[in-house]
């Protein structure tokens, strides 16, 4: 009776498909990113932002794919201090600024231009 209950994707060692956003092979999908938002010291809430890259040129995206944890090191990082200097918990937080900022840490921290970042998702979640 338990055998009829198993899933059936798993006999075999079968595997489950994973989730693609694009087909495009140049584009590298990035886990979100978090950032406290601080107002007069205080933590008020979190900045969520979701990116990903499209870098044409495969040797330049083997490059980021190797430097991923610095990139989103960096990342992180500038989001911080954007989140806690920039945003407020009462205004939307400008998403342009936000693109032109991670472009520029991008291209910093990969050494050269060619990586086109794509601004996914931004959100605020506030304490109550």
């Amino acid at each position: 009776m338990l055998l009829l209950a198993a899933p059936a994707h798993a006999e075999d060692g079968a595997k489950v498909p994973k989730h693609k956003v694009t087909q495009s092979p140049s584009y590298i999908e990035i886990d979100p990113m978090y950032a406290t938002i601080l107002d007069a010291d205080k933590p008020v809430g979190m900045l969520m932002i979701g990116v990903g890259l499209d870098i044409p040129d495969a040797k330049l995206r083997g490059e980021a794919e190797h430097a991923m944890p610095v990139l989103r090191d960096a990342y992180v990082r500038n989001l911080m201090n954007f989140g806690s200097t920039s945003v407020r918990a009462w205004k939307q937080p400008d998403v342009t600024e936000i693109a032109a900022r991670l472009q520029r840490v991008t291209d910093r921290a990969l050494g050269r231009k060619g990586a086109q970042l794509l601004l996914a998702q931004v959100a605020l979640r506030l304490k109550n």
